[in-house]
């Protein structure tokens, strides 16, 4: 009687173990679909978005790539950087990767409009997606939210005649980017903006880079 108590007892204890067994790889399967699935939804989101990018009447609003601080120093003088905030090395990288972004997904070559501040033409040019154009309207207002309300209305009249036939890039500054669509964005994140046959615009979401 005690060798067979023995052997149930042992059975027990493995097939106990064996539930357990069974119950963590449930739980490791919930864990990882659970994990897993808000990076598949963003990865079809974002794909989604750079489809429309490669589409007619689509236009990027890019922040301008990490650029450590906030505003400008008082001794601020457009076009001469020494005087400005610029990119740090992380940022230089960024902009390099968005760049790289827009070629893995098929667009190899954009209009790319930007602010006349150091730190939106150097992300502008590392993009590598073709020649930089400055924009006066695209300046950041920080230091002066007087001119926000005209530099919006002068953005949208130029983005109303624009014929949008291909990709269209405006690196710009925070400030700009929420006048015109309510967005915060953060350094380096594209802000994807349709524009209707009746020239109305709506931000269809916006792809971190960081």
């Amino acid at each position: 009687m005690t060798s067979e108590c023995t052997f149930i007892s042992s059975l027990l204890r493995q097939r106990l173990s064996c539930s357990r067994l069974v119950t963590i790889g449930l739980l490791i399967v919930v864990l990882a679909t659970v994990l897993c699935r808000p990076a598949a939804q963003a990865s079809d989101r974002d794909a989604a978005l750079w489809n429309a990018l490669r589409s007619r009447d689509h236009i990027a609003l890019l922040r301008h790539a990490i650029a450590p601080g906030n505003g400008d120093p008082p001794e601020f003088r457009l076009g001469d950087c020494k005087t400005q905030r610029n990119l740090s090395m992380q940022g230089r990288d960024q902009a390099t990767r968005i760049g790289e972004l827009f070629r893995a997904h098929g667009i190899q070559s954009a209009q790319i409009f930007s602010s006349q501040w150091c730190r939106c033409l150097e992300t502008a040019r590392l993009l590598g997606l073709g020649p930089v154009e400055e924009r006066p309207f695209l300046n950041s207002f920080f230091n002066d939210y007087a001119r926000r309300e005209p530099q919006t209305r002068m953005l949208r009249e130029w983005l109303d005649q624009q014929a949008l036939s291909e990709p269209i890039v405006l690196v710009t500054h925070q400030v700009n980017i929420t006048a015109l669509t309510g967005v915060y964005p953060g350094s380096g994140e594209l802000v994807i903006v349709r524009r209707s046959e009746a020239g109305d615009l709506t931000v269809i979401g916006s792809i971190e880079t960081n």
